[in-house]
């Protein structure tokens, strides 16, 4: 029986456990990443285990996401991930050389590699053939330290593309069509490995678009092949050396499988306000647009943004739409300039932002009141774009830009006269004068902290848990509920004991109040609590406010590890109608609570408002035990030293 390509890499770096499904295993980390909104504090964390030298072969921290310098806040933070990495033998991305995502594929990922990133969206760079895996800054920390991640060894869901894609359907429409099939807790447990004819016509950018909204499935991660089209990709990116072909045996054997014929996909769009609330464009077609905005780490490559300046060329922005533009890097950037694209985009009437991620993570441009707002980004969860009341539609970047004309949503396929045919340039503009090497002197690097850099809260060892229910939340509640990540609080990442001020505030804006007033305590959730961003914050603001657990029907995977590493339960209803018997501000105690976590799979919650017995599972590793144990991940490093 052959192997998968995710066990062929996993296996190449198992230091721990056995290959089981299902079972923990612990794996050597090749890459890592951060971006600001989570590199602050993934570089304390590394501080603060005593590590001189990263021993990665290759870590980078990106400046990417904060970079709206209205106040002090941002450029202090970017100026202490600047000395922290140079003294410490970690590459730096300068504010400008693009979005993390992007740039790691373009100069950096190596097929056969893994790569883990304080980002959700690192699986972009399965598009390389690497196994990437977004993760909290914690684990990243630890990973740069040389330590070993851990994950629970995955399902491989065998995604088989036959068939080619027509003119004007896109690698966006082919990750809608996943999510349509699969949902977006369709991929928790489960690594999503595409291979079939059709993964021949698709290219590198391609791929990694696909990969990243992988994230959107609560995938562990999402890989392609590495074959004669990386080869091709990387040749042109004068890094032919990094080239190694890479593919799944003939006789592998997945866990699931679904097939794609691309030959009869048709432009789609996610709909406000899911990734996984799908339809084609033609069945939502002729809604008003507002805005658009076209790049993001999804879709701000050369190719992407080559195919909008086809069409947006020698035309104008319908007037009632704001067309807003960030490609995804200073290469992708300094092409479209050389070429003559940009001025076509400018022309027709479009805005440049610089290369970062901008209105993704609701850092500038938030829509008008109920405003209909195009994206050709990742997320579309309420609020996220910074406007509340409006809608955001996910679609391609042919879709955004036709529409971006037409001034309601219109599919691509109406446009016959152009052809959209971009060919993969031969060679990629490579100047990476804007990444800071390591220093070769750390000794006399001096690490520069500003004011708003604040410690992190440690929890204490594990001896009892009780307290009040603070807050009951529905199901697919996201870390940006938990944590919210807009203009005014992204500059605050470094600062937790501010920002738990915001913690569940649009799920309730009177929950840090009655957190504190009841000196923390415990929260009820429904399925799949946790989706979307890697952001350690929700689970560090809640351990500011004193949470001892979460009760829930289930955890995304990257949020429950991040809970885990802070020493917060993660629990898990045993019967998920007992969810519908709690209320806030009932008493909750979980008995035995030391005795239980050290050796049992099953807890018992008691409810002594109500008088009422709850079966809880705590689904963890014996790793994870004595870490919950001793009050988080921090704690067990500085127990073993």
């Amino acid at each position: 029986m052959g192997f998968t390509l995710t066990e062929k890499v996993l296996k190449a770096h198992l230091v721990e456990g056995e290959m089981v499904k299902g079972q923990e295993i612990g794996i050597r980390i090749d890459q890592t990443l951060t971006q600001d909104s989570t590199g602050t504090m993934a570089y304390l964390q590394f501080e603060a285990m005593g590590i001189d030298q990263a021993k990665t072969k290759r870590s980078v921290a990106y400046i990417d996401h904060n970079m709206l310098q209205q106040g002090f806040e941002n450029a202090d933070d970017h100026k202490y991930i600047q000395t922290v990495t140079h003294k410490h033998g970690i590459y730096f991305s300068k504010p400008g050389n693009g979005i993390c995502h992007q740039v790691h594929v373009e100069r950096f990922g190596v097929p056969g590699q893994t790569l883990l990133g304080s980002d959700s969206h690192t699986p972009t760079g399965g598009g390389i053939g690497m196994i990437a895996i977004g993760a909290g800054g914690l684990d990243v920390a630890v990973a740069m330290g040389g330590g070993t991640y851990y994950i629970t060894m995955p399902k491989v869901v065998n995604v088989e593309l036959i068939g080619k894609l027509k003119s004007g359907v896109s690698a966006k429409d082919i990750i809608l069509e996943v999510l349509r099939n699969l949902s977006v807790k369709g991929g928790v447990g489960k690594v999503i490995e595409y291979t079939g004819e059709g993964v021949k016509s698709l290219s590198v950018p391609e791929r990694a678009t696909i990969t990243n909204m992988g994230a959107e499935l609560g995938a562990t991660t999402s890989v392609f092949p590495s074959d004669e089209v990386t080869h091709a990709f990387l040749k042109a990116q004068s890094r032919e050396a990094d080239f190694t072909p890479l593919t799944a045996d003939q006789d592998a054997v997945y866990d699931e499988k679904l097939t794609i014929n691309l030959d009869e996909l048709e432009p789609l769009v996610a709909l406000p306000h899911s990734p996984d609330n799908v339809k084609t464009v033609s069945e939502a077609a002729g809604v008003k647009v507002d805005q658009v905005a076209i790049g993001s780490c999804t879709n701000g490559s050369y190719l992407d943004l080559m195919k909008v300046a086809k069409i947006l060329k020698g035309k104008t922005v319908h007037k009632d739409v704001s067309l807003v533009i960030a490609p995804g890097s200073k290469q992708v950037l300094t092409m479209l300039a050389a070429n003559g694209a940009l001025a076509d985009l400018v022309a027709a009437g479009a805005r440049i932002l610089e290369s970062g991620c901008g209105p993704c993570i609701g850092m500038g441009q938030a829509p008008a009141t109920d405003a209909i707002s195009l994206r050709t980004f990742n997320r579309n969860f309420k609020g996220r774009c910074g406007t509340t009341s409006a809608g955001v539609y996910l679609v391609s970047p042919e879709t955004a830009a036709v529409s971006a004309l037409t001034g309601v949503l219109t599919s691509p396929l109406t446009i016959e006269d152009i052809d959209l045919t971009i060919e993969m340039p031969e060679t990629f503009v490579a100047n990476d004068n804007m990444v800071i090497p390591p220093s070769t002197s750390p000794n006399e690097v001096e690490v520069v902290r500003g004011p708003n850099i604040k410690p992190f809260p440690l929890n204490k060892v594990l001896e009892t848990c009780s307290g009040k229910v603070l807050i009951k939340v529905e199901d697919n509640i996201t870390t940006d509920h938990i944590m919210p990540s807009n203009a005014s609080l992204l500059p605050f990442r470094s600062n937790v004991p501010y920002l738990a001020k915001f913690c569940l505030t649009p799920c309730d804006e009177s929950f840090p109040e009655r957190a504190v007033e009841n000196g923390g305590g415990i929260i009820v959730g429904g399925d799949n609590y946790g989706q979307g961003s890697s952001r350690e914050h929700a689970a560090l603001a809640p351990l500011q406010l004193g949470i001892r657990a979460v009760l829930t029907k289930s955890f995304a995977r990257i949020h429950k590890a991040n809970l885990i590493n802070s020493g917060i339960l993660p629990l898990v209803f045993v019967n998920p109608e007992d969810y519908h018997t709690i209320d806030v501000m009932d008493e909750l105690d979980i008995l035995d609570v030391k005795a239980k976590v050290e050796t049992e799979d099953y807890l018992t919650v008691r409810n002594t408002t109500k008088g009422l017995d709850y079966n809880v599972k705590l689904e963890v590793s014996d790793r994870e035990r004595q870490m919950l144990l001793l009050g988080g991940k921090i704690n067990m490093i500085k127990e073993a030293q």
